[in-house]
């Protein structure tokens, strides 16, 4: 579904990615984790055409038709089912829950379709319905970060991005997040490339693991196999383990 090839990045003068590769097949999750100024936003952010590539490759094959993510506009990636859901949520603050949800519909002028699609954000965060005619920027943090994972799924996805949904999370709302992402995959099939500074729950869910230091990946594996690296452990897990 995605594939990375010496992908590198440069934002101004610094060279950010530094030739990184990576592969994602269709159904799976990844968790992309390291520390701050790893290059793990700057990564999502390319892949997601907002930033340019300075080299190498990166291709995304979705229903049969690959797209070469360089010379592909962001919103014709939403539309072939690349969907980001940014770092701090980013929802409309003056807009309602609800108004919220349907501009994630924005390339839908299917208003059955566009219904359906509220209904099942509803029914996976029943928070949401109670509040969907209040302002987005009166609801939790918690609740943020479920309407922008509501948002996200408005569109369709097929490959969904997520940055740091954990960010600023109680545990426990955090925990319950983590077991929504791993039930779309499971489910629906929504494959998922998240970058999470909490390594331990991104790797708990997902299939396959990368440590980016410095711009690059330094280590991958399987998401298991990274969690019980003496390494990673020391590195990103605190120490425990």
């Amino acid at each position: 579904m995605l594939r990375l090839e010496d992908l590198q990045v440069t934002r101004g003068r610094t060279e950010v990615l530094r030739g990184i590769s990576l592969s994602l097949e269709a159904g799976e999750i990844a968790a992309l984790v390291g520390a701050n100024g790893a290059g793990k936003t700057t990564t999502l952010m390319t892949l997601s055409g907002l930033l340019p590539i300075a080299g190498g490759s990166a291709r995304l094959t979705l229903d049969g038709r690959e797209l070469d993510i360089a010379r592909t506009a962001p919103d014709r990636l939403v539309a072939a089912g690349l969907v980001h859901c940014p770092e701090g949520r980013q929802v409309f603050a003056r807009l309602t829950v609800e108004e919220n949800l349907r501009l994630g519909a924005y390339l839908n002028r299917d208003d059955r379709r566009i219904r359906q699609l509220l209904d099942e954000a509803y029914a996976l965060f029943p928070v949401l319905g109670e509040r969907r005619d209040l302002s987005a920027g009166g609801l939790s943090g918690g609740e943020q970060m479920m309407l922008a994972v509501g948002r996200a799924l408005m569109a369709e996805p097929k490959l969904l991005l997520l940055d740091e949904p954990s960010l600023g999370l109680a545990p426990q709302i955090t925990e319950r997040i983590f077991d929504t992402l791993a039930e779309l995959n499971r489910e629906r099939g929504v494959a998922m490339l998240i970058v999470e500074q909490n390594a331990m729950l991104a790797l708990e869910i997902a299939h396959k693991g990368f440590v980016m230091e410095a711009g690059s990946i330094v280590l991958s594996g399987a998401g298991r196999e990274l969690l019980e690296d003496a390494s990673v452990v020391e590195a990103y897990l605190g120490g425990a383990g």
